[in-house]
């Protein structure tokens, strides 16, 4: 894993905060600014609520209120229910959320998926949904992992889980055409071997990677895919063919079918290697026109061939803008809920802001320090000080006659207000 200085990952943070905190200007204007900082790496810290705005995930769940819960009461069609059951101990089953059976993690995995069988039940469940919905789950609840699925899934890879997986057939034709360009050694190996794309590039392409490269390399994939769309997934699997059969050198050992595939299911660590794969990926030069250009000629063959395609999917969306754009307006900005509440006189820890006192404390102490003028007191009283004392503690809690030295418990200024520090959903990473 690429070790990030402590100070760097503080400062992208802080860079991250601002753009979650205003993220339809940045969106509007400053998108490329966004695809930049994907590209580096989203902070593991905001990795889920980032992941969440990037895929739309967000607006849906503000658009659809209460609908996770609707379908989560739903009994689910038991076609379904079985076969998810038989997949939760097949998902990361050495991952701390996966491991107990019939625990937490597995629990929350069957509610999202057999919520997804039900949102869309034209698709209803396949297999490849279970590790995509596992990842999700690391970073973010099971209410809100529902909108990445729907979201990010639906759109960037429309009609994938459809019942004859012409879509995912349809992509390996379109990343085998792509690889002649990209690599014509590799491309002439396959076509002389006689390999359907759907040997290699299914399980790659379903799961986006994620049964496939080490752990680092799929979050950074998974980055820059929740932006910038389908594309990544092409430049991922080209540069994978090209390093593993782009060379006659590589093609030594690969003289038929069988040891051909067999390369490209167990792939050099130095391929996959964070640093490596990512700045590979970066500098390849696919674009989604060349992607759609590619689907137009492959849709007019599989017609020709084939007939008409059974799988009625939307138009594919290529990354978190056009994600954005294609949304129904108008619509409310989107808002942040803070993660943790405090009354609104409170003084934060650290801050050289003077704290505003309350008017009816205020109001006292001007009394008191009348009556200490008129009596000829120049120092303060001790109530005087008391008050100050309570008072700048950060909340409007009324003055006590309970000594300074000793106070008890629940005079402290956490207990003075129910609001002070409670915690509402957190839309931060789950570790």
């Amino acid at each position: 894993m690429e070790e990030v200085p402590l100070e760097v990952l503080r400062q992208r943070e802080s860079k991250w905060l601002d753009m979650l905190n205003n993220w339809d200007k940045w969106m509007a204007k400053k998108h490329k600014k966004i695809r930049l900082r994907c590209q580096k790496g989203i902070p593991p810290s905001l990795r889920g609520r980032a992941w969440q705005y990037l895929s739309g995930g967000k607006v849906k769940l503000q658009q659809n209120p209460g609908k996770f819960d609707e379908l989560d009461m739903s009994p689910g069609d038991p076609k379904w229910l079985d076969v998810i059951e038989r997949d939760l101990h097949r998902q990361f089953p050495f991952h701390e959320m996966f491991v107990s059976r019939g625990g937490h993690g597995q629990q929350d995995l069957f509610r999202v998926l057999k919520a997804y069988t039900l949102y869309r039940p034209e698709e209803g469940y396949c297999q490849a949904q279970a590790p995509i919905a596992a990842v999700l789950l690391m970073h973010m609840p099971a209410e809100v992992s529902r909108g990445p699925l729907v979201g990010g899934w639906a759109e960037y890879l429309p009609g994938y889980y459809s019942e004859k997986l012409e879509a995912i057939q349809l992509d390996g034709e379109i990343l085998f055409s792509l690889l002649q360009k990209v690599s014509p050694v590799a491309h002439k190996h396959l076509r002389q071997q006689k390999i359907d794309p759907l040997l290699y590039m299914t399980e790659w392409f379903m799961c986006a990677f994620a049964r496939t490269l080490p752990w680092s390399s799929v979050l950074r994939v998974w980055d820059m895919f929740f932006c910038e769309g389908v594309k990544i997934i092409f430049r991922v699997g080209l540069v994978l063919l090209k390093h593993a059969l782009g060379s006659p050198e590589k093609l030594k050992a690969c003289q038929g079918q069988y040891e051909t595939i067999e390369r490209l299911r167990s792939l050099s660590a130095k391929i996959m290697q964070e640093a490596f794969l990512v700045q590979e990926v970066v500098e390849l030069p696919v674009t989604e026109r060349q992607i759609e250009r590619e689907h137009l000629i492959q849709l007019r063959r599989w017609q020709e061939t084939r007939g008409e395609l059974q799988c009625c999917a939307l138009p594919r969306l290529h990354g978190a803008k056009a994600i954005l754009e294609a949304e129904p307006g108008p619509r409310l900005a989107l808002e942040p809920s803070p993660s943790i509440r405090l009354p609104p006189d409170a003084h934060l820890p650290g801050s050289k802001a003077k704290p505003k006192l309350p008017k009816q404390v205020q109001k006292e102490k001007k009394e008191q320090q009348k009556r200490a003028k008129a009596s000829g007191q120049v120092g303060q009283s001790p109530a005087t000080g008391q008050v100050e004392v309570a008072a700048a503690a950060g909340d409007a809690c009324p003055p006590q006659d309970t000594p300074l030295k000793d106070p008890a418990p629940q005079d402290s200024a956490h207990h003075c207000s129910q609001e002070s520090l409670t915690s509402q959903e957190s839309e931060d990473t789950y570790l």
